[in-house]
């Protein structure tokens, strides 16, 4: 992984996962399979760019995201963390902070991304790019399904579009005049 993906060009993102909290940027932890690589005519010749999507993980339960162009791949993540400190986003999570309250699918452009929430012990089951905004908010728990276009830029924003959709179980129960556990599932008792 890293910077030796510069010339393939598969798709317009590199999913930079940051810890740490943005005006003081921490270690770079995972650099995807693949660089945006955007070729324009200039006065010279063809001038390259490289597009990267960063996200950064601020805390449990809090994910910015940002992009960044430039020439460079440390100039295009300095960017995309300039962008991010103008994006959070906080995402609703159950009780124990394992996983998502309820189903949700989010949309952006062509793609589409379904996450379900998952028991105890199962794990993320995504992809590269979902994974990477899940694992930044601190989910454990989760099942993805990434539908309709496979381009990681819709994918990352189908994701976060999802994230944003999510729901406190609270405050549904307040808005409603209910109690919580009117309308949350109980936990289901494992077979032996």
């Amino acid at each position: 992984m890293g910077v030796g993906a510069l010339g393939d060009g598969v798709g317009p993102i590199v999913g930079v996962v940051v810890t740490g909290e943005v005006g003081e940027v921490g270690e770079v932890g995972e650099v995807g399979d693949s660089l945006g690589v955007v070729d324009s005519p200039g006065d010279v010749g063809v001038v390259s760019s490289v597009v990267v999507g960063v996200v950064v993980a601020v805390g449990a339960g809090h994910v910015r995201y940002g992009m960044g162009k430039a020439r460079e791949v440390p100039s295009a993540i300095k960017k995309g963390i300039e962008a991010a400190k103008k994006n959070v986003i906080r995402v609703s999570m159950t009780k124990e902070g394992s996983t998502i309250p309820h189903t949700v699918t989010g949309h952006f452009g062509s793609g589409a991304v379904l996450l379900k929430p998952a028991s105890e012990g199962t794990g993320v089951i995504a992809g590269g790019a979902v994974r990477a905004v899940i694992s930044a908010v601190g989910i454990h728990n989760v099942l993805t399904k990434s539908l309709g276009s496979s381009t990681a830029h819709n994918v990352v924003k189908a994701t976060i579009d999802a994230l944003q959709q999510l729901k406190d179980p609270m405050m549904v129960a307040r808005l409603r005049g209910r109690d919580v556990s009117e309308f949350m599932a109980a936990p289901k008792a494992k077979a032996k």
